[in-house]
């Protein structure tokens, strides 16, 4: 099979297709982010980069002769978390670049399959989608397969798909019982950190801090009973768009979600995003532009047994 990957980032598409055991021929992918390209081609050396999707004008004409599109293209200008602009944002621009290639790929291959995915939305952007590609998407949250609250909208070439069963992880079951935390917040740093939604919290009875994890909401209120973890976002999971602020306070200390654990969220391998030269910061970005594996393998799997 011939893949085409639009917006690739860390590729976690190809990830899915491993697990489905899909032989993959040609996996081409269109991605700018030296970071993203540099840890899916660290797991996948045979993944051919072509760089800006906006040149895709001077791409080799065996680039469009694929089997299988994916694209998880820009959700800022989307999201109901940004200034929801649409396409007169050029982030938002792009869908229109997607769907010339996409136009160009149905000239080589009609029956061609494809996967896009975005966030939620406004009903306006929702329906001038949904216009542009004259189908209807299924919302799923990556919840059902994961630790992590995650909705996103998937459109793809099969009408009828279902949702994934339900896994029932939960957020305990992907914590390390990490003892002296590099990545913890020190106790100094802990009031700056803690006040990226707005204000300080009350801490609340020792008993409550005493639990053996809690998460922090953006209002600084202890969030009780917590089973899954807020949607992982680009900024490190750090408070930013579409959750609460993610801060774990356990028996030693008080720290965000490790590497690993991102990765778990993200359904990813464990290890998958620990390449030299990516930092934590760029690590914990990539994760969070990310697919959550489990919920596309899902859906592939019916694209491609039954679409």
């Amino acid at each position: 099979m011939n893949v085409l990957s639009l917006f690739g980032g860390i590729e976690c598409g190809r990830v899915a297709l491993d697990r489905l055991n899909v032989k993959v021929g040609n996996y081409y992918s269109s991605e700018i982010d030296k970071y993203a390209i540099a840890i899916a081609t660290s797991n996948y050396p045979d993944i051919i980069p072509l760089g800006d999707i906006t040149r895709w004008r001077v791409w080799d004409e065996k680039v469009f002769n694929v089997d299988l599109i994916l694209a998880g293209f820009p959700c800022q200008a989307w999201s109901l978390a940004g200034r929801q602009q649409g396409d007169n944002d050029p982030r938002g621009a792009l869908i229109h670049d997607l769907i010339s290639v996409w136009n160009k790929v149905k000239k080589a291959n009609p029956n061609v399959k494809f996967l896009f995915e975005n966030v939620k939305m406004k009903k306006e952007h929702l329906d001038y989608i949904n216009d542009l590609f004259s189908i209807k998407p299924i919302l799923i949250n990556s919840a059902l397969v994961s630790a992590q609250n995650r909705e996103r909208l998937y459109w793809s070439s099969f009408k009828q798909h279902s949702q994934p069963v339900n896994k029932n992880i939960l957020l305990k079951d992907i914590l390390e019982p990490i003892v002296d935390c590099p990545i913890g917040i020190k106790v100094r740093e802990k009031s700056k950190c803690l006040r990226v939604g707005g204000r300080n919290p009350p801490f609340g009875s020792k008993q409550e801090w005493d639990s053996p994890f809690q998460r922090i909401s953006k209002k600084g209120t202890l969030k009780k009973g917590i089973n899954k973890a807020g949607c992982l976002t680009a900024g490190g999971n750090s408070g930013g768009n579409h959750s609460d602020m993610d801060i774990i306070h356990g028996q030693h200390g008080t720290r965000r979600y490790s590497i690993k654990e991102c990765e778990r969220l993200q359904d990813l391998p464990e290890g998958y995003v620990n390449i030299a030269g990516v930092s934590k910061t760029q690590q914990y970005k990539a994760i969070g532009n990310g697919w959550t594996v489990g919920v596309i393998e899902h859906l592939l799997k019916e694209i491609l047994s039954k679409g």
